[in-house]
Protein backbone atom coordinates (compact mmCIF):
# COMPACT_ATOMS: atom_id res chain seq x y z
CA UNK A 1 0.00 0.00 0.00
CA UNK A 2 1.62 3.19 -1.12
CA UNK A 3 0.67 6.58 0.23
CA UNK A 4 -0.60 5.20 3.53
CA UNK A 5 1.73 5.95 6.45
CA UNK A 6 2.75 2.83 8.29
CA UNK A 7 2.00 2.84 11.96
CA UNK A 8 4.96 2.12 14.15
CA UNK A 9 3.86 -0.36 16.76
CA UNK A 10 5.37 0.32 20.17
CA UNK A 11 4.13 -2.14 22.76
CA UNK A 12 2.69 -0.29 25.74
CA UNK A 13 4.95 -2.13 28.16
CA UNK A 14 8.02 -0.71 26.37
CA UNK A 15 6.75 2.87 26.46
CA UNK A 16 5.88 2.54 30.15
CA UNK A 17 9.11 0.82 31.15
CA UNK A 18 7.16 -2.20 32.39
CA UNK A 19 5.35 -0.19 35.08
CA UNK A 20 1.73 -0.79 35.88
CA UNK A 21 0.93 2.55 37.54
CA UNK A 22 2.11 6.07 36.67
CA UNK A 23 4.09 7.91 39.33
CA UNK A 24 1.65 10.84 39.37
CA UNK A 25 -1.98 10.10 40.15
CA UNK A 26 -4.97 11.95 38.75
CA UNK A 27 -4.35 11.81 35.01
CA UNK A 28 -7.45 11.39 32.89
CA UNK A 29 -7.93 11.13 29.15
CA UNK A 30 -8.91 14.81 29.04
CA UNK A 31 -6.15 16.13 31.30
CA UNK A 32 -4.63 19.13 29.52
CA UNK A 33 -0.85 19.06 29.03
CA UNK A 34 1.50 21.88 28.06
CA UNK A 35 5.26 22.31 27.98
CA UNK A 36 6.83 23.99 31.00
CA UNK A 37 9.23 26.05 28.87
CA UNK A 38 10.64 26.60 25.41
CA UNK A 39 14.12 25.24 26.11
CA UNK A 40 14.56 21.50 26.70
CA UNK A 41 15.10 20.98 30.43
CA UNK A 42 18.15 18.92 31.46
CA UNK A 43 15.88 16.20 32.84
CA UNK A 44 14.52 15.62 29.33
CA UNK A 45 17.88 14.32 28.13
CA UNK A 46 17.81 11.54 30.72
CA UNK A 47 14.45 10.21 29.50
CA UNK A 48 13.48 8.05 26.53
CA UNK A 49 12.83 9.25 22.96
CA UNK A 50 9.08 8.92 23.47
CA UNK A 51 9.27 11.46 26.31
CA UNK A 52 11.15 13.89 24.06
CA UNK A 53 8.59 13.41 21.28
CA UNK A 54 5.74 14.24 23.67
CA UNK A 55 7.54 17.35 24.96
CA UNK A 56 8.22 18.54 21.39
CA UNK A 57 4.62 17.88 20.40
CA UNK A 58 3.42 20.20 23.18
CA UNK A 59 5.77 23.08 22.32
CA UNK A 60 3.29 24.95 20.07
CA UNK A 61 0.47 24.70 22.61
CA UNK A 62 -1.61 22.56 24.93
CA UNK A 63 -3.22 19.22 24.07
CA UNK A 64 -5.18 16.69 26.05
CA UNK A 65 -3.68 13.30 26.88
CA UNK A 66 -5.89 11.57 24.33
CA UNK A 67 -4.96 14.06 21.57
CA UNK A 68 -1.29 13.61 22.40
CA UNK A 69 -1.65 9.83 22.22
CA UNK A 70 -3.21 10.11 18.77
CA UNK A 71 -0.39 12.32 17.49
CA UNK A 72 2.27 10.01 18.95
CA UNK A 73 0.41 6.91 17.75
CA UNK A 74 0.63 5.38 21.20
CA UNK A 75 -2.05 3.92 23.46
CA UNK A 76 -3.62 6.46 25.81
CA UNK A 77 -2.49 4.40 28.79
CA UNK A 78 1.15 4.60 27.65
CA UNK A 79 0.85 8.34 27.04
CA UNK A 80 -0.41 8.80 30.62
CA UNK A 81 2.84 7.23 31.85
CA UNK A 82 4.98 9.45 29.61
CA UNK A 83 3.11 12.59 30.68
CA UNK A 84 3.36 11.65 34.37
CA UNK A 85 7.12 11.16 34.02
CA UNK A 86 7.50 14.55 32.34
CA UNK A 87 5.36 16.31 34.96
CA UNK A 88 7.49 14.77 37.73
CA UNK A 89 10.66 15.91 35.93
CA UNK A 90 9.30 19.46 35.61
CA UNK A 91 9.18 19.34 31.79
CA UNK A 92 5.38 19.49 31.48
CA UNK A 93 2.49 20.99 33.35
CA UNK A 94 -0.87 19.28 33.61
CA UNK A 95 -4.25 20.59 34.65
CA UNK A 96 -7.56 18.90 35.17
CA UNK A 97 -10.08 19.05 32.35
CA UNK A 98 -12.60 21.88 32.41
CA UNK A 99 -15.77 20.53 34.03
CA UNK A 100 -18.96 20.45 32.01
CA UNK A 101 -21.22 23.43 32.43
CA UNK A 102 -24.46 22.97 34.31
CA UNK A 103 -27.70 23.03 32.37
CA UNK A 104 -29.38 26.42 32.28
CA UNK A 105 -32.91 26.60 33.62
CA UNK A 106 -35.12 26.72 30.52
CA UNK A 107 -37.71 28.99 32.17
CA UNK A 108 -35.06 31.71 32.72
CA UNK A 109 -34.04 31.58 29.06
CA UNK A 110 -37.68 31.76 27.94
CA UNK A 111 -38.35 34.79 30.21
CA UNK A 112 -35.22 36.48 28.83
CA UNK A 113 -36.40 35.86 25.27
CA UNK A 114 -39.86 37.31 26.07
CA UNK A 115 -38.20 40.36 27.65
CA UNK A 116 -35.99 40.92 24.62
CA UNK A 117 -38.97 40.68 22.27
CA UNK A 118 -40.87 43.34 24.27
CA UNK A 119 -37.96 45.79 23.80
CA UNK A 120 -38.72 46.10 20.09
Amino acid sequence: MTGVPRRRMVPAYLATGGRTRPGTAGFERLTVLHAAGTEPPPALHELEDEHRRLWELLQPGALTVVESAAHLRLPVSATVFLAADLVEAGCLRARAPIPRAQQTDRSIVERLLVGLRTLR
